[in-house]
């Protein structure tokens, strides 16, 4: 069938069929729709599985990482025999350990025990024992006689004493360099409440596992919840690094910011010490996640960026530790900077942010903390 002039073909970008009205096309949507942060982040640890597929593992085994439940209703009773690993190797090592000494028993004799030291022989009324090496003609099975150490004499000059200096050599002393301070190293990261809260069914949230990427689904709408309760609950879930927490609590921290307005304000005092105990972790990846969620609550809602400046001494020691942590590249070009993952950029961006929006004190706040910080308002 051929096609005529007055029907032309149904364009990709919503055109039209045959003088009909315009159709919207369902993939113009989906072709400028961009990630959120929180798949983004779900994408990237699926990369680095297969770079680094046991480091979760032993995070976890070190203590860095919080381990989960042991079931699906919680943990096991504390007397419950829990079989691991570890256990069995240390049952097997000492089982094996327990057959080496019998074995060595086994072996023993009469003439000969299985203890380490000499044997002696059986001495006549009047004699003194002698060992089983020894004979008593004065001769060894093996050897010749044994000489005394009592009898041995050194001639003059030979040994290590007696003259002006020692002649032995120099005794090395063990040197000690001072302990590292650590500023840089992590710190383990503790449970957080909204992992107890999530495991709990306290939230209204679930995973929406899409074609795509994963979405939340909130069983309320954001903007009817309690802001003092609940925002700092999924702020103090952002240092968190195993999903669905992590997941559930980016996402839904920035729905919050997002659909909050003017009852993100009243709450920002209780967010400090959700945000000072994440930057205080020192890990790379929920600092950048926290450094981002800074940036979208300063500009979430009128007057917060004033609201924080009380707080600096809370949240800016750890910016001034890693402000120079930035990639040196030299003349080669970083490819991922459209993942904002250097560090040191973000540090500076949160502080321009914060004294853009942080009043006519802002500056000399962040520069007590920040003494290398220079201002952006000049």
């Amino acid at each position: 069938h051929a096609q005529t002039p007055s029907q032309p073909f149904v364009t990709i970008r919503g055109g039209t069929t045959g003088g009909g009205p315009p159709r919207p096309n369902p993939f113009s949507a989906m072709s400028v729709q961009q990630i959120s942060p929180a798949a983004m982040l779900q994408l990237e640890h699926q990369f680095d599985r297969h770079l680094q597929y046991s480091r979760k593992r032993m995070d976890k085994l070190t203590g860095m990482l919080p381990k989960g439940q042991e079931s699906p209703f919680g943990d096991f009773p504390a007397e419950y025999n829990r079989p691991n690993g570890l256990k069995l190797m240390q049952a097997e090592l000492g089982r094996s350990t327990a057959m080496r000494i019998s074995g060595t028993a086994a072996l023993a004799t009469p003439r000969r025990s299985a203890t380490t030291g000499p044997s002696f022989r059986e001495a006549a009324p009047g004699q003194r024992q002698l060992p089983l090496d020894v004979h008593i003609g004065g001769g060894s099975a093996e050897s010749s006689p044994q000489v005394s150490p009592r009898i041995q004499h050194l001639n003059r000059g030979t040994g290590t004493g007696g003259a002006a200096f020692s002649r032995s050599l120099r005794k090395e002393h063990p040197t000690t360099e001072p302990p590292r301070a650590g500023a840089f190293h992590r710190r383990p990261i503790k449970p957080s409440e909204f992992r107890r809260f999530y495991d709990r069914g306290d939230l209204p949230v679930q995973v929406l596992h899409s074609a795509t990427q994963n979405r939340i689904s909130w069983k309320v709408e954001p903007e009817k919840l309690d802001f003092h309760h609940y925002l700092p609950i999924f702020f103090d879930g952002l240092r968190e690094k195993e999903d669905p927490y992590r997941f559930l609590a980016i996402e839904g921290v920035h729905n919050l910011l997002t659909t909050g307005g003017s009852k993100i304000l009243p709450v920002v005092p209780q967010l400090i010490i959700p945000i000072k105990t994440a930057l205080n972790t020192r890990d790379a990846e929920v600092m950048r996640t926290m450094l981002k969620v800074l940036q979208a609550l300063v500009l979430s809602a009128e007057m917060v960026g004033e609201a924080l400046v009380p707080y600096y001494r809370q949240i800016l020691p750890v910016f001034n530790i890693f402000k120079s942590s930035t990639q040196s590249t030299g003349d080669q070009m970083d490819y991922s900077q459209r993942k904002r993952k250097d560090l040191g950029t973000l540090i500076d961006e949160t502080l321009e942010l914060f004294e853009t929006h942080g009043g006519e004190d802002a500056f000399i706040n962040i520069k007590y903390m920040v003494p290398t910080y220079e201002s952006c308002m000049v």
